[in-house]
């Protein structure tokens, strides 16, 4: 029997594993995140095979040196920046993570954030609330009358794209390779063609080195007075204190984040406090700048649930069980390491 820990499990994940196939995993499971000051016994340390764990998890060497014998980290993400890659290879630690697994979930997300922005849904609903409602705020714009800018034409981007081709929008994309499934409907230009005739710009790419920060300062200055911009890919991918200022400024007439930079810091007050004493000044600026962000009725910052749907979770689960097995089986179904 094949030892297996499980963190970061929320309760809607637990019947998966009471129904489900998983005959061969001796599975623990725990709803708290694994970091370095996770305590577990040294049996759990000497025998555990198997790591499955979600983001809001970091996996560093410090904790890899604390087990024995373990053989694989499964992320049920699509990300995999929270794990230390070369500490894994050194370790031969296989890497595994869940590929293409919310397309359809995340992309209705961008869609609903696209309608909540454009007829100023937060700030109707907040007012309504107080019962201080002034018509003139809520005036929106006709959907059919924006421009979408998809950076990344992927799975999940080429399904914005399809979604807004049925919202009749004109689409704009940016990406290395052009994607068949949507070129009869969707314009490739250039990034920097993108950033300046888009109205609503969303980015669905995976974050490396090179991409952080890809929208800062310069490229906010290109973009339209009145752009909105939708980020629930990486947050390291934009400048926060640059958006911010975007916003405060009215450079930018709406953003909606699912993520953030430090993204794990803001859900979780015992997490932002274990992080605290080992915090960056710019983990610690960038935290105050979302803090400040959330101040206006322009901005929707939500705690990663793009992609969070009944069925996408259960396909999440479904895949990662099933990448386990197969890496037992000598297959290499969507590992990284």
């Amino acid at each position: 029997m094949v030892k297996m820990l499980v963190f970061d499990l929320k309760e809607s994940e637990k019947e998966y594993f009471k129904t489900s196939d998983c005959t061969d995993l001796e599975i623990t499971t725990f709803k708290e995140h694994l970091h370095e000051e996770t305590k577990l016994t040294a049996k759990q340390y000497e025998e555990t095979v198997v790591l499955s764990i979600f983001i809001s998890s970091k996996i560093t060497e410090k904790i890899l040196k604390q087990f024995k014998n373990l053989r694989i980290i499964s992320t049920r993400s699509n990300e995999y920046d929270h794990i230390d890659l070369e500490a894994c290879r050194k370790r031969n630690i296989a890497v595994i993570h869940v590929n293409d697994y919310g397309r359809e979930a995340v992309a209705q997300y961008v869609i609903g954030t696209i309608f909540s922005l454009t007829r100023k849904l937060p700030s109707a609903i907040k007012d309504i609330k107080s019962k201080q409602v002034i018509y003139e705020k809520y005036e929106g714009d006709d959907i059919k009358d924006l421009s979408i800018g998809v950076i990344g034409t992927g799975s999940t981007g080429a399904e914005v794209c399809k979604l807004a081709n049925a919202l009749n929008m004109k689409i704009y994309a940016n990406d290395i390779k052009i994607n068949n499934e949507i070129k009869d409907f969707t314009q490739y230009i250039s990034f920097t063609d993108l950033l300046r005739k888009s109205d609503i710009i969303t980015l669905h790419i995976p974050y490396i080195k090179e991409f952080h920060h890809m929208i800062s300062y310069k490229e906010i200055e290109i973009m339209k007075d009145s752009a909105y911009i939708i980020n629930c890919s990486n947050g390291e991918l934009i400048n926060t204190i640059a958006l911010y200022d975007g916003i405060r400024s009215n450079k930018l007439r709406g953003v909606a984040l699912d993520v953030t930079e430090c993204n794990e810091w803001r859900n979780n007050t015992q997490e932002f406090n274990n992080r605290l004493k080992n915090a960056s000044y710019e983990c610690l600026e960038n935290t105050i700048a979302v803090s400040e962000l959330m101040e206006f009725d322009n901005v929707i910052i939500t705690p990663r649930i793009a992609y969070n749907t009944k069925s996408t979770t259960k396909r999440i689960l479904k895949l990662s069980i099933q990448n386990i097995k197969d890496y037992f089986k000598g297959r290499c179904t969507d590992r990284v390491v």
